[in-house]
């Protein structure tokens, strides 16, 4: 075969040339101005030799987008979609169309950012209030989260929160935890509550002493085994002994049932899987969390609050940030950034489009088939547990021989649940006559005839557990529900936020690169997202086939001996490597090793996470060039010699540098018996170039949502696997249902034994369409954008940082502080770069006054420059408030962002143009983004908080 032909066959695999930006013929342009002269020449002065791989990555591919697809389509179809009636939290439920193509399916809802830019993320942001109003209605209590990780998570964070309401007034420090909670739920609160020195005790609520020192209780409603107990007793004795009382409930079965805020819960927490969003073998799920109002500034997770603009209209931002691990570091409330946007955004709009009265008719659907099932049982003989039930019933087979009855079951495809001798079944919306046919001849019935069945059979809910308060009154929970107007909708707020689909977001430390369509397409397939995490492992064959090749290649990647795929968000793997490492240290006697040391550079959610994982946080400091000062770490090292457990460092620094010093850093920590855990956040950096093993750390974690192209999502979801060493491999996570994690393994720190399954085909994908050397060539481009940036902007904007030759990392830090002499504020930069049609890069963080700017390799030359001449232009502006010409307040940095109903107003009284206010670029007049609200006052909505959907005379004012 010629040389022409197998560069043609080649070609045809070039996913690389599809996912990195810059052209080849653009990459001379872009070293001149850099002024290197090749990228190889970059590389070497922007990342140290001593740190640099020897070894090539050693992996398959790289594969064609339809290849790929193929491959995963075989994967798909080796997981066999079983009816799986096993509950647990999770179930079965029917996605609507027109959410799955306009929402799960669609680059402009998945491809935004956290909502910290709130003037241009109005369209999520009005959903998430609008999921914050279900739970606060549905729960019956004042305040919500607009979503939490998962179920089992959202009740350790309830477990820490109760314990920080109460402070000096807990009785003491056992938190009970109902007998009747799902088991994996139990198990991750168990895992949380060891380190932080909590007790906590499992049992039968019923004969609870709370003379034991119990500061707060966990029960389940309806409880794992489908009653719904009545338990207003047991709360009142709660209360009068000082204890707090949190629920873990189901929003459908909450349409029925009465809210637990009026029976006497405190906090409500739960899933929202079932409000359309699919099982996904586990996740990603969006949890929600209900608190009183007086416990609001100690609720876990964001908050989204409504505030006015600047012309005094509605608007909606994240309220009480001063929460957030960014800011209070070790004294956070918990690892808030940890979030599932997308999929509270799937539930809000379910709900929506359902409203009210279509979650009853599916709720009342799902319960009449629960008790005329078990109606139909009885008469077969069988014992259904007496009691109140939602959509689980508890079947006792004539006989006794469960067994025999769950063989029958997975015959005809069909998973139940064995407990405690029996059968468990729940039945959700995707049930139909034929599966309640097959159900009843699993328990040896003949032919099912459900108008016979149903005679007779009283479906009612008895008090006091029938609802009496209305919920979903707001019209945004009653307009929608033709798929016309749900379309239009969701279109509109769509084109409220800023999102990839418009241009770039170049996020210091975030990543927000091209996450490709064919990465994105398996996702929503049956084959990976109709599966219960907890069906039997033969079902999962192709799930089992992708976990182990995707952690074969991390582990490659990084250079570690292992990897665990749980921990489902990057904070959760920062806490469950820490954990890992203590679990180590405690088998080998040395259990009382508590420090962790951590620059003064790191990223926020680093202490936070040490906290949680039971250490005393201990700062090194920085030097002037913003490296960790060596010296200083030496000496903390050696202070603390007998109780050091680990240093967490970031690498490549948050300070966007390669530092120098990273194996002398690892040894010293080794020298006086700790471990290093290695931030994996900015890998962005390091694929193919390093390998954290080889620099020294034991542990890492990696954020898939960042280096492996898991979209954000609009702040969620995400996944934070953990590689490490062969003598920490051991300790690897376990799950109490399913055979996961090491010999010696940790408790679990997520409700799924993989945490957000569905998910990983996507880092998969990209894994295996680049292949090692395009991932290596991924990690060279964008070091080289990000010099790129930093030589065009550095004569307007100083770069705060460089490495020992001059050359940034993936990431640059512009020190805008030096604009305050003329009063314009970092703030006054964000805010007019929407204008232009960018969203603003990380602004204060890691150095406040700052603005951190990482362009990934996938933007191209063409919007490099677009975003480059945005910021020169600014820069202009800001000399003429220098100049003399106007003040800052007169500015159209002030006034930014400019809506189009401030531009078209009748009245224009600024001391600049209404075209200098909305087509600041030409690129403008081409395609214009307009900020849907005015500069938005963040105090106000802090001080008049509301967080549920207002009236709509509130947006008539």
């Amino acid at each position: 075969m010629s040389g022409d032909a197998l560069s043609a066959l080649s070609a045809a695999r070039d996913f690389a040339a599809r996912h990195i930006g810059p052209r080849p013929e653009d990459l001379p342009a872009m070293l001149e101005a850099v002024g290197v002269d090749s990228l190889d020449a970059l590389i070497d002065q922007a990342v140290p030799a001593s740190i640099r791989t020897a070894r090539p990555l050693e992996l398959p591919g790289p594969m064609s987008e339809a290849e790929m697809l193929a491959e995963l389509a075989e994967l798909a179809g080796q997981n066999a979609v079983s009816r799986s009636y096993l509950g647990l939290g999770y179930h079965g439920c029917v996605t609507p169309p027109v959410i799955q193509r306009n929402i799960l399916e669609n680059p402009g809802w998945y491809t935004a950012y956290t909502p910290y830019q709130a003037e241009i993320a109005q369209g999520r942001l009005e959903l998430l209030l609008a999921f914050q109003t279900l739970s606060i209605e549905l729960t019956g209590l004042e305040v919500a989260t607009s979503s939490l990780l998962d179920e089992a998570t959202a009740a350790a964070e309830a477990m820490t929160m109760c314990r920080r309401v109460l402070r000096k007034k807990a009785r003491g420090k056992v938190f009970f935890v109902s007998e009747r909670c799902h088991p994996q739920t139990i198990a991750v609160v168990q895992t949380r509550a060891a380190p932080l020195g909590i007790e906590v005790v499992v049992g039968d609520h019923a004969s609870w002493d709370f003379s034991t020192g119990t500061y707060a209780v966990l029960i389940q409603y309806p409880d794992t085994g489908g009653l719904a107990l009545d338990y207003r007793d047991f709360a009142a004795a709660a209360h009068a002994a000082g204890a707090m009382v949190v629920v873990a409930s189901d929003l459908l079965a909450l349409t029925l049932l009465e809210a637990p805020g009026r029976w006497g819960a405190d906090v409500v927490l739960g899933s929202s899987q079932r409000f359309g969003v699919p099982m996904g073998y586990g996740g990603p799920h969006a949890a929600f969390m209900a608190c009183r109002d007086a416990h609001k500034r100690q609720l876990p997770g964001r908050i989204v609050g409504v505030s006015r603009d600047a012309r005094g209209r509605p608007a909606m931002r994240l309220a009480l940030t001063t929460r957030e691990q960014h800011i209070r570091r070790e004294k956070a409330t918990s690892n808030i950034c940890t979030a599932q946007v997308l999929l509270a955004v799937t539930a809000a709009a379910y709900a929506c489009y359902h409203g009210p009265e279509g979650l009853r008719r599916i709720a009342r659907r799902v319960h009449a088939q629960a008790a005329i099932l078990a109606a139909a049982l009885r008469g077969l003989g069988h014992s259904v547990a007496e009691g109140l039930f939602f959509d689980t019933i508890r079947v006792r087979p004539a006989g006794g021989d469960a067994q025999a009855v769950l063989a029958r079951a997975l015959e005809r495809g069909i998973n139940l649940r064995a407990l405690d001798g029996e059968v468990l079944i729940a039945l959700d919306e995707t049930v139909g006559e034929a599966d309640l046919a097959d159900l009843y001849a699993i328990f040896g019935g003949g032919d099912f005839d459900l108008a016979a069945a149903a005679e007779g059979v009283d479906d009612g809910i008895p008090a006091p557990h029938a609802r009496r308060s209305p919920f979903l009154t707001h019209p945004v929970f009653n307009s929608y529900h033709s798929e016309t107007e749900l379309l239009r909708y969701l279109h509109r707020l769509e084109s409220k936020d800023l999102s990839l689909t418009t241009s770039m977001i170049a996020l210091g430390s975030c990543t927000m690169k091209l996450n490709a369509t064919a990465e994105m397409i398996p996702v929503t397939w049956p084959g990976f997202g109709a599966l219960h995490p907890f069906a039997p492992a033969e079902q999962a064959a192709g799930y089992r086939l992708l976990f182990e090749r995707l952690e074969a290649w991390l582990a490659e990647i990084t250079g570690f001996a292992a990897t665990s795929l749980q921990p489902n968000a990057g904070s959760q793997g920062e806490y469950t490597g820490l954990q890992v490492i203590r679990a180590w240290q405690r088998s080998r006697g040395q259990g009382h090793r508590d420090v962790c040391l951590i620059p003064r550079s790191a990223h926020g959610t680093n202490p936070a996470s040490a906290v949680l994982a039971g250490m005393e946080v201990v700062v090194v400091a920085c030097d002037d060039q913003g490296n960790i000062d060596v010296d200083d770490l030496r000496a903390r090292a050696e202070q603390y010699t007998d109780r050091l457990a680990a240093l967490m460092v970031t690498y490549p620094s948050t300070h966007g540098v390669f530092e120098e010093s990273i194996r002398e850093i690892c040894q010293i920590v080794h020298e006086h018996g700790g471990k290093v855990y290695l931030d994996g956040a900015n890998m962005n950096a390091m694929v193919g170039i390093c390998r954290p093993a080889e620099l020294g750390a034991d542990v890492c974690h990696l954020n898939l949502h960042k280096t492996f192209s898991i979209p954000h999502g609009g702040g969620g979801p995400g996944m934070g696997p953990i590689c490490m060493s062969a003598e920490l491999a051991p300790f690897r996570p376990g799950h109490p249902l399913v055979q996961t994690g090491g010999e010696q393994a940790i408790g679990p720190v997520s409700a799924a034994p993989w945490g957000s399954p569905s998910v990983l085909p996507i880092s998969y994908a990209y894994i295996g369409m680049l292949g090692g050397e395009g991932l290596t060539e991924a990690s060279r481009i964008a070091i080289l954008n990000a010099n790129y940036i930093a030589s065009r902007l550095s004569a307007h904007y100083p770069v705060l940082y460089t490495g020992a030759r001059g050359r940034v990392a993936h990431e640059c830090i512009l020190d805008t502080r030096p604009l305050k002499a003329c009063g314009v504020e970092v703030s006054d930069i964000a805010k007019r770069l929407m204008d232009y049609g960018f969203h603003a890069p990380t602004m204060s963080f890691p150095v406040p006054g700052t603005l951190m700017i990482e362009p990934t390799e996938s933007e191209s030359l063409a919007e490099l420059d677009r975003f480059c001449e945005a910021m020169i232009r600014i820069r202009e502006e800001a000399r003429a408030i220098e100049r003399g010409e106007l003040t800052a307040a007169d500015s159209a940095l002030r006034g930014a962002p400019h809506s189009a109903d401030v531009v078209a107003g009748e009245v224009w009284d600024r001391a600049y143009s209404r075209e200098q206010a909305a087509w600041p670029a030409p690129w403008t007049r081409e395609h214009k983004y307009w900020p849907p609200v005015s500069r938005i006052d963040e105090a106000w909505g802090d001080r008049h908080l509301v967080c549920a959907c207002p009236p709509p005379e509130h947006y008539e004012g």
